[in-house]
């Protein structure tokens, strides 16, 4: 068992949580000078430094839907799936109770909670971890991300995708990213749409990709 693995997913996820989640609620408790903009670009900058930090020891997935999608895609060893999301949810729990010593009471801790309908959220996190993944599995070496483009193509996904549905569904794409502030702040009502809806979209991504792959081969072999 590399138990090192498991501590850089921890420490991944705990980043990725604590940084984006710190940055809703100083937001929220500073006037707004974070801005939804910058909101956006904390997760997304956090997921690049975490791939281009971790990547070459456990892959960077910090995202429990990810995993299960490099498994799905028999990219990665199904030995390794739990405690990866074990490592990955703990982290999260974690950087949520850090954000609740430093910064204080907050409502939600920056749970993610629908802007709308619950059905809405949840076909957009749907879509919006679909795209995430895919994108994912069309940069990444095996089940690993990274290389010098990985980390960008991935964390400018994460971002658009952020600015661009945050103020609909909070866009999570990631089970541990919703699931740490909810539990601390209790904040659990609409928590199954973003444990399940990401592992969901995830799941599409793999034939999704693989059709990809095939006309791609397709294309190679005509040339």
């Amino acid at each position: 068992m590399n138990i090192h693995k498991y501590i850089a997913e921890f420490v991944g996820t705990f980043c990725l949580v604590f940084a984006g989640t710190c940055a809703i609620v100083s937001n929220d408790l500073f006037g707004g000078g974070v801005t939804e903009t910058g909101i956006a670009l904390t997760f997304g900058m956090t997921v690049m430094a975490m791939i281009y930090s971790i990547g070459d020891i456990s892959g960077a997935h910090i995202n429990p839907a990810v995993t299960l999608a490099f498994w799905i895609a028999d990219r990665f060893e199904g030995k390794d799936v739990i405690p990866y999301i074990i490592a990955q949810c703990a982290g999260a729990v974690l950087a949520s109770l850090s954000v609740l010593m430093l910064c204080g009471p907050h409502d939600s801790l920056g749970a993610t909670v629908p802007g709308g309908g619950l059905v809405q959220a949840f076909i957009m996190e749907i879509l919006l971890t679909l795209i995430l993944m895919f994108v994912i599995l069309r940069v990444a070496s095996g089940s690993k991300e990274t290389g010098i483009m990985a980390g960008v193509a991935i964390g400018v996904t994460v971002t658009l995708a952020s600015i661009a549905a945050g103020p609909i569904s909070g866009a999570s794409m990631n089970p541990a990213r919703s699931l740490g502030p909810a539990v601390i702040s209790g904040q659990i009502a609409s928590l199954w749409i973003y444990l399940i809806a990401p592992l969901v979209g995830a799941s599409l991504a793999v034939p999704l990709n693989k059709i990809v792959s095939n006309a791609q081969d397709d294309a190679a072999a005509e040339d």
